[in-house]
């Protein structure tokens, strides 16, 4: 039952496409505080902060105090999860098509 809630709501942040944005940001350079981030959406600072809290809800974005100011830092774990659960194994098929038409061509040429 956790491990669905979790997925719920690491699906629920990926729904939106500014919290989509805040993670390209903190892909792009980790360790950024809330200032920072809000320079790049149009938005409030509650709103950009919002948005955080639903990426920490969902374990994506991990927090660091650093005097008076939060760093926010991609955490990719669950990212992979998903990866490895629903894209993965339809990559598998896929690539060992291409690999078999790789070889019939090879041969058909050679």
């Amino acid at each position: 039952m956790a491990e669905r809630q979790d997925t719920d709501l690491l699906f629920k942040a990926l729904a939106d496409p500014s919290r989509r944005k805040l993670l390209d940001l903190l892909h792009a350079h980790d360790g950024r505080t809330l200032n920072d981030l809000c320079e790049h959406l149009d938005m409030s600072r509650q709103g950009v902060t919002q948005h955080l809290d639903v990426l920490e809800a969902a374990n994506l974005v991990a927090t660091v105090r650093l005097g008076r100011e939060k760093l926010h830092f991609l955490n990719p774990v669950p990212l992979q999860a998903v990866y490895e659960r629903w894209i993965a194994k339809f990559e598998k098929p896929r690539l060992k098509a291409l690999e078999n038409l790789k070889r019939r061509l090879e041969k058909a040429n050679g």
